[in-house]
């Protein structure tokens, strides 16, 4: 008996992007037939990242290409830097010693050795293995797909990075904002979610029982919920301070759900710090389970992404995906997702989103017809084929010669 769930395939699409679309992104495929991509991060799961190459390396796949992925073999000390790199990236400080350096430079050139990337077009992603690059003759597209609030990036740690970065064929930044002084060509792709996927797709009621019951999460109250990563920059302190005051005027109960990635030192620390807080209306969840994830924001009455810096933030197209609005921190990709009052609200302070959260639970009514229009928006604009789109566009551009596999040319793009 054969037990392996079917892959969601770009057909399963049409309902949701049109016929239109579809056909469109295959004609778009058709061109780049054959061509071996190779993406490379830093973690297998653990963020959208993660999440959204899990399901996009699978689509392209489908779709023609011959799309993989590689991650990043790390120690502890490696990933300690790197997530101090992650936090100057979006504005905090660093100590950039040559220790550091010698650390990040030298389990780069070790994954190097590892990895023969014998392809037509190499996709690194993040700051972690940005500088592999270093180590290969350059003969074919390098593209740096950065998923990082660069708004305001440490300049001291920019201006060490920029001499990997200016290597490449093509930077992709989630938000124009976030473009840098660069000799290399920036592009805007903004990401996308798989609505296929265990966090994604449709659930019954039974189902969202069995899984909240299985966490012993009540729902005889309205539940206000915030799944991320447990990072400073997602400020789960805030939406704690904001959920308390919150509580003076409504009867709710505070649910933070998130997990710790294997390339985010700092995660464990912050779930610890908060553990003081919980009690009967305040429950913190340190696991990976998308099923769960799912339920929560089905049936939550309140989902908030009170984040501080966001590069894009796929937990808010997520939830609005199923239909709540999300009150969401000003900030990055979240602001590209909500529009205040229309589909969700931005918040700049606490005290926005405590009033925020009374606002949605005392009006059910505004808060389902504000749903629909938060749908909507991910429909036309957030669900993965969009993205897989942007990708082929970016391919078909670049000058690239798809080598000899068989002895047959496979073909000529540009």
């Amino acid at each position: 008996m054969n037990t392996i769930p079917p892959i969601p395939t770009l057909d399963d699409y049409r309902p949701l992007a049109g016929d239109e679309t579809i056909d469109r992104i295959r004609v778009k495929a058709a061109h780049l037939a054959g061509m071996h991509v190779v993406n490379i991060n830093s973690t297998y799961y653990g963020g959208g990242v993660a999440e959204m190459l899990s399901s996009l390396t699978l689509l392209l796949n489908d779709i023609g290409l011959k799309v993989g992925w590689r991650v990043i073999q790390g120690s502890p000390d490696y990933f300690g830097v790197t997530k101090k790199m992650h936090n100057a990236l979006q504005g905090g400080p660093i100590n950039l010693s040559k220790q550091k350096k010698q650390i990040y430079e030298g389990v780069i050139y070790e994954n190097s050795l590892r990895n023969h990337l014998t392809h037509d077009a190499v996709i690194v992603h993040d700051p972690q293995p940005l500088p592999i690059i270093e180590h290969y003759p350059k003969t074919v597209p390098w593209i740096w797909r950065c998923h990082i609030d660069l708004t305001e990036p440490n300049p001291t740690l920019w201006n060490y990075l920029k001499q990997y970065i200016e290597k490449y064929d093509a930077v992709i930044v989630s938000r124009e904002e976030y473009k840098q002084d660069l000799i290399t060509p920036q592009l805007v792709f903004e990401p996308a979610i798989d609505p296929f996927s265990i966090k994604n797709k449709d659930l019954s009621d039974d189902e969202i029982a069995e899984r909240l019951n299985k966490y012993d999460i009540p729902t005889d109250k309205p539940l206000v919920v915030q799944i991320s990563r447990f990072d400073p920059w997602k400020d789960p302190q805030g939406v704690i301070d904001a959920f308390k005051l919150a509580r003076n005027e409504i009867d709710a109960r505070l649910v933070l759900l998130g997990n710790v990635a294997t390339d985010d030192p700092e995660g464990a620390k912050v779930y610890e710090s908060l553990l003081k807080y919980q009690n009967d209306e305040i429950r913190l969840l340190s696991v990976e389970d998308t099923a769960l994830v799912n339920s929560l924001q089905r049936r939550a009455a309140v989902v908030l992404q009170k984040s501080k810096r966001e590069g894009f933030g796929l937990t808010v197209a997520e939830a609005m995906w199923k239909g709540n609005p999300v009150i969401g921190g000003n900030v990055g990709g979240i602001k590209a997702q909500i529009e205040d009052g229309v589909n969700g609200y931005l918040v700049d302070s606490v005290e926005q989103a405590a009033r925020s959260i009374v606002e949605l639970i005392k009006h059910p009514e505004k808060r389902k017809q504000m749903g629909e229009k938060a749908k909507e928006t991910v429909r036309q604009r957030y669900l993965l084929c969009h993205y897989a789109e942007k990708y082929l566009d970016l391919l078909n551009n670049l000058e690239i010669k798809v080598v000899l596999r068989d002895g047959k040319q496979i073909g000529d793009h540009a």
